[in-house]
């Protein structure tokens, strides 16, 4: 490492400090994607590798130090302790993510088996490395496809337990996070557009077309197909945009 210049030993050192990899293993992803962090961490976790060594003992004390005194599992209070500690707001989308790598079944709950199995995953074994993994995380939202996994595990971690279909209230919660990611212009007309037409609860095909919906028409509805398999309620949204002169057709 002493041959690279200051620049490229700055990179070797947080891709090592993130991903926990060996010095040669940064080398490696970072020459493949011409020295940019991002796309390294693209080629690093893309490839299978052995898991970072966690200490079980250490995770153990983690998730005993978040858990509810009265059920095995992390419940609110034991969330927004660990947000303060991570020194993250309870309602960043980063805390999303951290739920989609633990593949946790409710917001606001992780088993044990969720907590432990997604930190262990994430190569993560302390608070100190979990504060590190964060830009990490919050970087993986800029990827098409991760924000696509994100964006559809979203629908079933939101919803109530035991129903179908996701709350409207929630639902559009959820959406003014995840869009303000991805900057969807049409958000806020489609949040009012459903609050004033359906104020019903949202199902899982419209949840998962209207994302391809924001990616695939221009906000000018200028490459819109009217005969295309959206959703009625996606068809009825662009009907209210017209009428109410939103968009000029």
């Amino acid at each position: 490492m002493n041959k690279l210049g200051r620049g490229h030993r700055d990179k070797v050192q947080q891709f090592m400090t993130i991903t926990g990899a060996s010095e040669k293993v940064a080398l490696q992803a970072l020459k493949a994607s011409d020295w940019h962090l991002d796309g390294a961490f693209d080629v690093f976790y893309s490839q299978p590798h052995p898991k970072t060594f966690t200490d079980t003992r250490h995770l153990e004390e983690l998730y005993n130090r978040y858990k509810d005194p009265y059920a095995d599992m992390i419940m609110a209070d034991g969330i927004s302790t660990l947000c303060n500690d991570l020194q993250v707001d309870p309602q960043d989308i980063v805390m999303l993510v951290v739920s989609w790598h633990m593949k946790a079944a409710t917001m606001c709950e992780f088993s044990k088996q969720e907590f432990v199995g997604g930190l262990q995953s994430l190569g993560i074994d302390s608070l100190e490395k979990f504060r590190e993994r964060i830009p990490f995380m919050r970087s993986e939202l800029k990827d098409d496809q991760k924000f696509k996994e994100i964006y559809n595990f979203a629908f079933g971690w939101a919803k109530e337990k035991g129903q179908k279909s996701l709350a409207l209230d929630t639902a559009i919660g959820m959406w003014q996070l995840l869009f303000e990611e991805k900057e969807w212009p049409l958000v806020d007309h489609w949040c009012q557009f459903l609050q004033a037409r359906h104020n019903k609860a949202i199902s899982r095909d419209t949840w998962s077309q209207l994302l391809e919906f924001a990616r695939s028409v221009e906000p000018t509805l200028a490459n819109y197909d009217a005969e295309g398999a959206w959703p009625y309620l996606i068809d009825e949204f662009v009907e209210y945009l017209i009428e109410n002169g939103i968009i000029v057709k």
